[in-house]
């Protein structure tokens, strides 16, 4: 957890002192891109909330979105890009992150390889990525996942 908190460290002493908040909606990253934002001290300060959205189920419960977009093809900038407005939308943060993809053994019923992940930041800038880490390793990419999240919303934020 050490490389994560590091990350979320800086990224939460950037959100306090831009007084800004973030939301999270994370799906193969299981929760890591939450736990990371948390486990600073003030964390309060601008963590506005989080979900794990797994299953289309949770993304239509949790997150509130279509039967139409929670059944699109998940893994893919656009979608994450939407998933990242309704987590921002849902909890009126100034920020809204998500991340979708395949951490493996094996890729997803989308056809995408394990280790590809779809990455978006919703806010007063909108951007979105995608990375291949070339590992089949389920916990070394959700890892991986959760650090690109970390570091691409940091990004996103300082422009």
């Amino acid at each position: 957890m050490n490389i994560l908190f590091e990350r979320a460290d800086a990224l939460g002493a950037l959100l306090k002192a831009r007084k800004e908040t973030v939301s999270v909606a994370e799906s193969s990253a299981g929760g890591l891109v939450s736990a990371a934002l948390l486990s600073v001290p003030g964390a309060s300060a601008y963590f506005a909330g989080g979900s794990v959205i797994y299953t289309q189920d949770a993304r239509r419960k949790l997150l509130g979105v279509s039967e139409e977009i929670s059944t699109m093809r998940g893994a893919n900038e656009e979608f994450a890009l939407i998933l990242a407005k309704k987590a921002r939308e849902r909890l009126s943060s100034t920020w809204g992150i998500c991340e979708t993809g395949a951490t493996g053994p094996r890729g997803n019923r989308y056809g995408d390889v394990a280790g590809h992940v779809c990455i978006a930041v919703a806010g007063p800038t909108n951007a979105a990525m995608t990375l291949e880490t070339g590992s089949a390793e389920r916990e070394e990419n959700m890892w991986e996942f959760a650090q690109a999240a970390l570091d691409f919303l940091r990004a996103t934020i300082e422009g």
